[in-house]
């Protein structure tokens, strides 16, 4: 039996992605997971879904996971509980209400002001949302999976503060590209990548 790999994509991005992982696990199965979840309670629903269809085939010895950014935020509220080998987590959002309450204070929105609304529209093409603040603030996230994190040095969106203290109270391996950002896509970023997998695939 194969062991199969999950990759679960960040925000724009697609399953096909999952192809740059073959060379990797050239003996595994890859399979891309494209997702339609837009929030963590609508990943509660899906992810599950997928990933017990994927555990069910009888060519399936073991799963492991790579996901990147909002992917692995929706993976580890989603997950938590599976019977996963090992997860990759690329640039991943491990502290939500912090993201958020940052974005609303780069778009000048109060509290009362979100709540009041609802909903509100940002020039940064994000919708900020009461009851996704609410989620993140209710729902911390649990992860016991065995864990390597790969990040950026100047990813935008997770402070160096958060990830390593993420990585800490989770137990997981923490890899740091100092001149990374939160998308790994230039030839020098995404050659750092494949090293990072190579050395720690077996670990």
């Amino acid at each position: 039996m194969k062991e199969a790999i999950i990759y679960i994509h960040g925000k724009g991005g697609n399953a096909d992605e999952a192809r740059h992982y073959q060379t990797h696990f050239p003996g595994c199965d890859i399979i891309g997971f494209d997702y339609k979840a837009q929030t963590p309670w609508e990943a509660e629903e899906e992810f599950p879904r997928f990933f017990d269809s994927a555990a069910k085939s009888s060519r399936h010895s073991s799963i492991s996971i790579i996901a990147n950014s909002i992917g692995a935020y929706f993976a580890m509220c989603a997950l938590g509980d599976k019977a996963i080998k090992k997860a990759f987590l690329i640039s991943p959002i491990v502290d939500m209400e912090k993201l958020i309450t940052d974005m609303m204070r780069w778009a000048n929105v109060t509290e009362d002001e979100l709540r009041a609304s609802g909903e509100i529209e940002t020039e940064l093409g994000e919708t900020l949302s009461w009851k996704y603040l609410c989620y993140a603030r209710e729902h911390p996230v649990l992860w016991s999976i065995p864990t390597h994190i790969l990040y950026g040095g100047r990813d935008n969106l997770t402070s160096p503060t958060a990830v390593s203290s993420f990585a800490i109270r989770i137990g997981a391996t923490l890899t740091v590209m100092e001149n990374g950002e939160h998308w790994f896509h230039t030839k020098e970023q995404m050659e750092f990548l494949d090293k990072w997998i190579e050395k720690i695939k077996f670990d």
